[in-house]
């Protein structure tokens, strides 16, 4: 099984798979199949008895689906963990992967509006199947809903500028491609254009998909999906999702008003029990410098 080159190179690999400690006859999930790199590595080191579950919502990601009967591809977002864990009678798992970046295939697919290197429609779905777009997003979104997704998503810091000259803007003519939002926005950007853009450009894929919601989703269900002893382990690519991921394993929920003892301790005891994070060293950021934000956070169901 040769792991495809035009794909994605997929960040922390050994330590990600190291971290499930992969029992030969387990059962385990890919949440974000993408390139197949990790699932790959999870196959190699699972017996015949073995089986991966992996998931994906990007139609180009299933042409790398490796020919293995241990592996079933769904064709969904990870959110459904705990739906299709049930419709393939699986109760619960032994580990459980989530790789939150976006693969460089589509950084480096023009048409699908994730980089601010082409011109191409201002799309940003992960999965087409979906109808509402970033371009969508521009010509219909409040100034109010803009500066939230800006300052939240963003963290961009003219984040009520932008917002105001995007209305003013969209009243002139359509927002509809990634050079005419450049133009549209130029007298907003401040310090490296590059870094700006790439700022904006995140927290408008982030709106456009749902993604701290889904991952919400996702990691609620995650305990009841995992056996005890089971690892969950999850690599994030920026602070918003990393703080999201951190509390939950820490605290089991992300509901803000966790009761506590007179001590200061949760009255119900945590789900997990943390084990540790994990950064890229300088040899891998030198190989692929994607992965210079990168955060593998690991835990253990209780």
């Amino acid at each position: 099984m040769e792991q495809p080159t035009f794909y994605h190179k997929s960040v922390l690999l050994e330590a990600s798979i190291e971290a499930l400690a992969i029992k030969p006859d387990g059962v385990y999930v890919d949440g974000t199949f993408g390139g197949g790199g990790h699932s790959r590595e999870i196959l190699k080191n699972l017996g015949p008895k073995g089986k991966l579950i992996a998931f994906d919502h990007d139609r180009d990601a299933w042409k790398n689906l490796p020919d293995d009967s241990r592996i079933t591809l769904v064709k969904e977002n990870f959110k459904y963990l705990h739906r299709f864990l049930r419709l393939y009678n699986v109760p619960k798992v032994d580990g459980i992967l989530a790789d939150l970046g976006v693969s460089s295939f589509q950084f480096d697919t023009a048409e699908r509006g994730f980089s601010t290197r082409f011109d191409a429609p201002l799309d940003m779905r992960m999965d087409d199947r979906m109808e509402f777009t970033a371009a969508q997003l521009l010509q219909t979104y409040a100034e109010s809903e803009l500066l939230r997704i800006f300052e939240q998503y963003g963290e961009v810091r003219n984040s009520k500028t932008l917002a105001r000259t995007i209305v003013q803007q969209r009243k002139k003519s359509n927002i509809h491609s990634i050079n005419s939002f450049k133009e549209s926005i130029a007298d907003c950007i401040k310090g490296n254009p590059n870094r700006y853009l790439a700022q904006v450009f995140q927290a408008l894929r982030i709106e456009v998909n749902d993604e701290m919601g889904v991952l919400r989703y996702f990691l609620e269900q995650t305990p009841n999906c995992l056996k005890p002893g089971g690892r969950l382990a999850v690599i994030t690519f920026h602070s918003l999702e990393d703080r999201m991921v951190k509390r939950f394993m820490k605290n089991g929920t992300l509901d803000d008003n966790l009761e506590k003892d007179a001590f200061g301790r949760p009255v119900v005891e945590p789900p997990f029990k943390v084990l540790k994070d994990v950064v890229p060293d300088q040899q891998e950021i030198k190989e692929n410098s994607r992965s210079g934000s990168a955060r593998l956070r690991i835990a253990e169901r209780k």
